[in-house]
């Protein structure tokens, strides 16, 4: 045949092959990239942890926690592979030699003819997942292992068992980790030998004869004997488990541990099913032997209805017949041991009750005692004033306050007063221009901390600034490095060092900016073309391994807030959501203070921590504890410090006691210094925390009550007041306070008060000495007593409710609400003082124009009386509610007729002042109704008489000249008479 000219047959047939191979090979080629590209990934992340962990000079918590997981891997992983393994095989081994020709086994025959030339590797196969998931599980498990193997003894045993507190706190989970890993291995095991019985024959469903082989029957047996054992066990920890066991009693609440029922019903019942077990297990692996199921099965059926009759009907029995006709005098002696527990558990055994006399009137002699309480009224709120901070101390829009701000204690001797703190952090959502640049180099800090006076405002009502300014002037401490690179706001990372210049501030003085480059010890070097590769990855930023802007002995700084940094180098720790800011031997230090706490107290009461840390305050950088942890220990074991500048986090073991404490530092020594190491500086500026605090009043709203009857009735339950200032219906949070307890000398406290529940009077108030010293901790509740004829004192929101709605203050209220300026409530104090409870409440406005608050009044009212105080400045207020001149000496702004006028209570006001307050007030609402109906005739015709009024409130009153940023005479809020937006 000719040649025409076209392509040979082969010729196709070569190009496609050679495509098919280059195919595969490209194929292969991204396949084996992708591999590289996981195991990158993979040790991208571990690389750049262990180099985060060596910045901070914690290695041995990476290296510890990275041995205890691979370990535990490992060891359950190859016992879990090990053990379906050798089942499987085993199975295999006893299988029959001929199947019987029924139709299930000839339709099993393709898959055992299938399965023949894979066997190996889907023995290797099952058994490598099986150890895989299990040893992936384990790994979870490093807290309770190191928690076991590191125990320390309580020194303590429980009420029932008599054993040592630690077997329930460390033993006791290693235990139940234990057998839940038996159980799972041998229920597992028997699934496995069950499918390859069933697939070789040795186990039938169908067809005549024997159903199980005797070797099948054997092996199963075995098996179930080893399952049936682990629940033998189980049933004799559950008699422990006992005394950690939640429930309730009727009427009076959920409480923990062992009730009447339990000691004189289960407890006996765990002992006798555990007997039951162990013979039922004995049945079944000596099935072999007998080669019939008729004694297991009946076994087996006897532990089924033992556990029904004893475990079930026999406790409802006792509980209905024995406990219900006389519960209260049954349970008094276990209701006795829950609160005992609970109280030691949470560290409020000390805690003392007292009834305080809550007088109607101060007493002359008490108020004399009382100064230090009265010199140190906290009127400057940091709850409110944050945005009074940035606005005034921002200085430049690249920076913030966090919000709420801290309070402290700064001075010596006789000069120590409390004090508004608050840092200026980086803010990027205020760079002029964001680009990766400014982002990461320029802009990577914060500068220098502002602070405030609790007790005093400026005469505009500012506050009265100890420390302001860039850079930073006042009567305050100073820092070598006023640098803030790591704070509560702080979130992203930052390169510097090198030849990076970074922004500290613009100097307006000189016009030119204030820069710096970092030279201390934090951070992780980016001299590595691995370590940068590795970061590009972790941060997903491919710039960090190009980019000409690192320069050579650049550093890379992460994981920023004092919070997650303490909580990376002491993972066993629960971490405080409040750090604050203290500025001591010349540096700027965050303080946190971390818990130790256990599930496994026995007796003791569980709490969920994210609940009773939760209040008005929480949310933004105020946290709760932890949101969904439920505990019945804790202890503030631990105060850590991370320096503000270098990050470098300090451990320092705060409850020398603490058993908790002494066995995680056996499990990572060397990480925690003792606390002779706490510097003297630092120790003055240490506190008793709030998380801690709120956690132990939740405990107190039941368990101040120690009498077993009493606890049963619930006659003295007690609730934490909602907050009256906030709208959220959320808790009142505790107050920072310098106050006197009865027969004490003033010390700076930590308080809250209690109203009974569901009603709204004061039932008690508490504080705890939060100084460090041989008070500290000491923890007293003053009980109030019904008055004569049955009253009682109010609280917190019937003292706010008093306020809103007392004359003169009510439309003085209503005016300022009603209008542009915004008021707000600051924290409403309780206070012992003469002998009798003290309310002041500072309120703040903001002015229309003005956007922060500004404290404007100060409300006050002692006890019950109808003698309110709605003064400009503090020292009026307790002149007028006291007849004393006590409290700061502060400045007095000149008043305005929108403030109420006068400096003192509207009460004494005159009836025309009153009057010509109502006028104007009616005058304002009808110019509201004209303005939105449109008609300007009637609203300019209001304007003129809302002037009028305020004229005549003016004229009523002493004369004087607003202050700067106050109202003018024309009522804050009040609409200007051409509205916005009119033609």
């Amino acid at each position: 045949m000719p040649d025409r000219g076209g392509p040979s047959p082969s010729g196709p047939r070569f190009r496609v092959g050679a495509s098919s191979r280059r195919s595969r090979a490209l194929l292969l080629t991204a396949a084996v990239l992708a591999v590289l590209a996981v195991l990158f990934v993979v040790f991208a992340g571990f690389w750049t942890d262990w180099l985060w962990y060596r910045s901070v000079r914690y290695t041995s918590v990476f290296t510890t926690r990275l041995w205890t997981k691979t370990g535990l891997f490992a060891v359950f992983g190859l016992l879990m592979a090990l053990a379906v393994g050798f089942n499987i095989w085993l199975a295999h081994r006893l299988r029959p030699p001929l199947s019987a020709m029924s139709v299930e086994q000839q339709s099993l025959d393709r898959y055992r003819l299938g399965v023949a030339p894979y066997r190996r590797w889907l023995l290797l196969g099952i058994s490598l997942i099986v150890g895989l998931i299990a040893g992936g599980s384990a790994t979870g498990q490093w807290r309770t292992w190191l928690l076991w193997v590191n125990a320390t003894p309580f020194g303590t045993t429980d009420p029932q068992f008599h054993k040592d507190i630690s077997f329930y706190t460390f033993d006791l989970p290693w235990y139940r980790f234990l057998l839940n890993f038996g159980f799972s291995a041998a229920v597992v095991s028997l699934l496995a030998a069950a499918l390859v019985h069933y697939l070789y024959g040795g186990l039938r469903l169908q067809g005549p004869g024997r159903r199980v082989s005797t070797a099948a029957q054997g092996h199963l047996a075995v098996l179930l004997g080893v399952f049936v054992a682990f629940k033998a066990v189980a049933y004799w920890l559950d008699r422990y488990g006992l005394a950690l066991k939640s429930g309730s009693i009727r009427g009076s609440g959920a409480w923990a541990g062992l009730r009447y029922v339990d000691a004189n019903a289960y407890l006996p019942a765990k002992s006798i099913l555990f007997f039951v077990a162990v013979i039922c297990a004995v049945l079944f692996f000596i099935t072999p032997l007998r080669r019939t199921w008729s004694l297991p099965l009946i076994g087996f059926g006897l532990l089924v209805l033992s556990a029904l009759l004893i475990g079930g009907l026999y406790p409802a029995i006792v509980q209905q017949f024995q406990v219900k006709p006389n519960e209260a005098k049954k349970e008094a002696p276990y209701i006795k041991k829950n609160i005992d527990a609970t109280r030691a558990a949470y560290g409020i055994d000390g805690s003392t009750v007292e009834q305080y006399p809550a007088a109607a009137t101060p007493d002359k002699d008490a108020l004399a005692k009382d100064t230090g309480t009265l010199d140190n009224i906290r009127v400057l709120d940091p709850n409110i004033v944050s945005p009074t901070f940035t606005q005034l101390e921002q200085q430049r829009g690249y920076y913030s306050f966090a919000a709420p701000l801290d309070i402290d204690r700064y001075g010596s001797g006789d000069n120590v007063q409390d004090t508004v703190v608050g840092v200026r952090e980086l803010n990027l959502s205020g760079v002029p221009t964001r680009n990766w640049v400014n982002d990461h180099f320029k802009y990577t800090h914060g500068y220098a901390v502002a602070a405030a006076k609790g007790d005093t405002v400026t005469q505009d009502g500012d506050p009265d600034f100890t420390l302001s300014g860039l850079p930073p002037k006042g009567d305050f401490p100073s820092a070598d490095r006023w640098q803030v690179y790591f704070g509560e706001q702080t979130t992203t990372y930052s390169i510097v060092g090198g030849a990076n210049k970074e922004l500290d501030y613009y100097d307006s003085d000189h016009r030119k900016e204030v820069t710096t480059t970092y030279d201390g010890s934090g951070g992780v070097s980016l001299d590595s073309p691995l370590t940068r590769a590795a970061y590009a990855v972790k941060f997903s930023e491919p710039q960090l391994l190009y980019s000409g802007a690192i320069t050579p002995g650049a550093k890379i700084m992460y994981d920023r807030t004092p919070k997650e940094r303490v909580e990376a180098v002491a993972p066993w720790l629960s971490i405080d959501g409040d750090p604050y800011p203290v500025v001591v031997g010349g540096k700027v230090l965050w303080v946190v203070d971390g818990y130790t706490t256990s599930n496994g107290y026995p007796y003791s009461s569980r709490t969920t921590l994210g609940d009773v840390t939760a209040d008005s305050l929480t949310g933004g950088n105020r946290e709760v504890l932890t949101q969904a942890n439920q505990v019945n220990y804790i202890r503030n074991s631990v105060k850590a410090t991370v320096d503000a500048f270098t990050g470098e986090v300090t451990l320092y073991q705060w409850d020398a006691k603490d058993p908790v404490l002494k066995t995680w530092m056996k499990a990572f020594p060397g990480t925690v210094k003792p606390t002779s190491a706490i510097d003297p500086g630092l120790m003055q500026h240490l506190r008793y925390p709030q998380d801690l605090f709120k956690v132990q009043r939740d405990l107190l709203t039941r368990y101040h009550v120690t009498d077993p009857a009493a606890f049963y009735a619930s006659s003295d339950v007690w609730k934490v007041p909602t907050d009256p200032t906030s709208s959220s219906g959320a808790d009142q949070p505790p107050y920072y306070l310098t106050v006197r307890m009865p027969g004490e000398s003033s010390a700076f406290s930590l308080t809250t008060s209690f109203v009974p529940n569901r009603r709204d009077n004061l039932a008690a108030f508490m504080a705890v000495n939060a100084n460090p010293g041989p008070d500290y901790g000491k923890m007293r509740i003053l009980t109030m007593p019904e008055k004569s004829g049955g009253g009682t004192i109010p609280g917190p929101k019937q003292v706010q409710a008093k306020f809103n709605s007392f004359p003169g203050i009510a439309t003085d209220i209503n005016l300022l609400k009603r209008g542009d300026s915004t008021l707000e409530y600051g924290n409403l104090l309780t206070l012992p003082v003469g002998n009798g409870l003290l309310y002041v409440e500072p309120v703040y406005v903001r002015g229309a124009g003005v956007n922060y608050p500004r404290l404007r009044k100060v409300l006050a009212v002692y006890g019950g009386s109808d003698n309110i105080a709605y003064t400009t400045t503090l020292s009026q207020a307790l002149k007028q509610v006291l007849d004393v001149t006590a409290g700061p000496a502060q400045p007095t702004p000149t008043p305005t007729p929108a403030q109420g006028g006068g400096g003192t209570a509207p009460a004494p006001a005159s009836p025309d002042v009153q009057k010509a307050l109502q006028d104007a007030q009616k005058a304002f609402e009808a110019g509201q109704a004209a303005l939105k109906a449109g008609d300007w005739a009637e609203y300019g015709k209001q304007q003129k008489a809302l002037q009028d009024a305020l004229a005549a409130a003016v004229k009523a009153q002493t004369p004087g000249t607003a202050p700067s940023g106050s109202p003018s005479a024309t009522p804050s809020g009040s609409p200007s008479p051409t509205p916005s937006g009119t033609p």
